[in-house]
């Protein structure tokens, strides 16, 4: 058997994490919506009396097609302090048309518009941008 992955971040709002990531990675979405008989999964949550301190512990990406790995967002009491060691690409730039570098900047304008902030862009031959996700987590869009 071949191990797979699971992609986690530990972040603060896993619910406002998840919808950022949701924009940065078109084609990943929430599993499922509620169960049958419910609305919303507020509404499920009232029911089941869930508390309202443990209702965001956590959420899950999937991609609806299949192919790219599970993303989890966990909820843990401590604030990002450092600088991660490991970081996402996500790869928006495509060939280079001529248009790679505005391909780029209008992915990293989407995001910006998301919750994300540019820390900087970057040109030594190949233009990428260096983000923060709502939660400072870095990643690059190239």
């Amino acid at each position: 058997m071949v191990p797979d992955i699971h992609i986690v971040f530990d972040c603060g709002d896993p619910d406002l994490l998840a919808r950022f990531w949701m924009v940065a990675l078109p084609g990943y979405d929430f599993p499922h919506g509620p169960p049958d008989g419910y609305a919303t999964w507020e509404e499920w949550a009232d029911a089941n009396e869930i508390p309202e301190d443990q209702r965001n512990a956590g959420r899950t990406l999937v991609d609806k097609k299949g192919h790219r790995p599970d993303i989890f967002f966990l909820r843990v009491p401590e604030p990002k302090s450092t600088k991660n060691r490991v970081h996402l690409d996500v790869k928006a730039g495509g060939p280079d048309d001529g248009q790679r570098r505005a391909r780029i900047e209008a992915v990293g304008a989407q995001l910006i518009a998301a919750g994300g902030s540019i820390l900087r862009r970057v040109d030594d031959g190949r233009f990428w941008l260096v983000m923060q996700d709502p939660e400072g987590n870095e990643f690059c869009v190239n």
